[in-house]
């Protein structure tokens, strides 16, 4: 498998493609990335360095890849935090010059834009971007349940609102929906879930809630549940070793008492995840 990955880059620590790339090369992914950023750290720190990279440089690294001959062997077009309007065109852009040569591939488009405790952080404009035309465009779209909410113009809480949700965005184009943080009043005290939404149905996993706040999670489990989707074609059994291996990967971070994500001593959790944690079917 080949992913095609256009999303940020930061020298210290894990987001972004930072994020990303390793864990997918772990389980015998071959990565292209490319860089929408080129930060010194994330953003979060509040004070970083380092450019963001115009959307007609981001163009031309693609253009590149497609002039060596790559366009027809890329199986997944995967996009993350897109830092400005323009970054939205260049994917759509290359989402549909790849589809052309290889009508096979799918995009994965994770909707960056905030959470229910911070709200958007991104800029203004980018919201609606995602909404209008770059989740119409996607195959898997994998938001939390605050984007989710605002790409369906819905308050999802329970599972019953959650799924309607889904329902209402796989409307608008993708066939497959992950919702990454499922936070509903009647959960189990401690614990979260993911729900995983295809044509054939819908899973439900819980893990334990860490009392942490861990950049780049997200990109991680946007970038496995991608590749194991891709590769079975079984949400159930996608979602279950995603969330084995993100668990994992967070308890070794939370027990280090580091703030960055403990990605490479993780790896194992990818390369062989433990699938300790049972998937419901709720539909």
């Amino acid at each position: 498998m080949k992913v095609l990955s256009i999303q940020s880059a930061v020298a210290y620590g894990h987001v972004g493609n930072s994020a990303a790339v390793f864990p997918l090369q772990r389980i015998g992914v071959e990565v292209l990335p490319v860089y929408t950023v080129n930060f010194s750290n994330h953003t979060g720190y509040g004070a970083w360095r380092g450019p963001l990279i115009a959307p007609a440089d981001v163009a031309d690294v693609i253009t590149g890849i497609e002039e060596r001959g790559a366009f027809g062997e890329i199986d997944v077009i995967l996009s993350g935090y897109q830092g400005s309007e323009g970054i939205g065109d260049v994917i759509l852009d290359a989402v549909a010059r790849i589809k052309a040569v290889n009508p096979s591939a799918v995009y994965s488009c994770d909707p960056v834009m905030g959470n229910a405790k911070s709200g958007c952080f991104v800029a203004p404009a980018i919201p609606i971007l995602l909404r209008d035309r770059v989740v119409p465009a996607a195959d898997l779209i994998t938001p939390n349940q605050f984007e989710l909410g605002y790409l369906t113009g819905t308050e999802p809480d329970s599972l019953e609102s959650t799924l309607v949700s889904v329902d209402l965005a796989r409307a608008t184009g993708p066939s497959t929906v992950l919702v990454t943080s499922v936070e509903r009043p009647d959960r189990e005290p401690g614990t979260i879930e993911m729900l995983a939404v295809d044509d054939r149905g819908a899973w439900i996993v819980t893990t334990p809630l860490l009392p942490m706040k861990a950049n780049g999670s997200g990109d991680v489990t946007a970038a496995l549940f991608t590749a194991h989707y891709r590769a079975s074609g079984d949400a159930a059994d996608a979602l279950a070793r995603t969330a084995s291996s993100v668990f994992d990967l967070l308890t070794n971070t939370h027990e280090s008492g580091q703030r960055e994500l403990q990605l490479v001593e993780s790896q194992e959790a990818y390369a062989h995840p433990r699938m300790q944690f049972e998937v419901a079917q709720v539909r």
